[in-house]
């Protein structure tokens, strides 16, 4: 499947497990890090050159989310607990079409919010729940330059 970026309206992130690895770092005294990549700035940027609206979208609770949303210049939604009716609410209230959205998610927490969209994707090392209803299975696992993947996919009309 091809997408030509001029029909997006809106691209979504999880963020553990898509913008990294979905691992953490934890001290001794109980403060979280966790590696992003580099080049998933660099494609971030470039979406953004395009026009399209882009938002992280988590279930996470956790500052280190906003700090790398606040540095990426993305709008951070967190703390969600139905993903899919944070998305269907920002989406009527800022008149975007769900079917002109990319969702780019990687576990079961999801999925329903995957469903609404017309543009499903993961990375490839996501819950095989999820790739069996994404549109596109990137070939970068989450971390390794997920959001770099997509710009090539949307405006070169391949991967890597």
């Amino acid at each position: 499947m091809t997408i030509n970026y001029k029909n997006l309206e809106l691209i979504v992130y999880d963020f553990d497990g898509v913008l990294t690895d979905n691992k953490v770092n934890i001290d001794q005294f109980g403060n979280e890090s966790v590696q992003v990549n580099r080049s998933d700035g660099l494609g971030i940027s470039k979406i953004k050159e395009l026009g399209i609206e882009q938002i992280i979208l988590s279930t996470e609770t956790n500052v280190v989310v906003l700090k790398r949303a606040e540095k990426l210049g993305l709008k951070c939604i967190q703390s969600v607990k139905n993903k899919a009716k944070e998305l269907s609410n920002y989406c009527l209230k800022k008149d975007i079409s769900l079917q002109r959205t990319v969702y780019l998610g990687n576990d079961i927490n999801d999925k329903k919010a995957m469903d609404l969209v017309g543009y499903p994707i993961c990375p490839s090392d996501a819950h095989e729940s999820i790739k069996s209803i994404s549109k596109i299975i990137l070939f970068s696992k989450g971390g390794e330059g997920v959001a770099r993947e997509l710009i090539d996919l949307l405006v070169n009309r391949k991967r890597g």
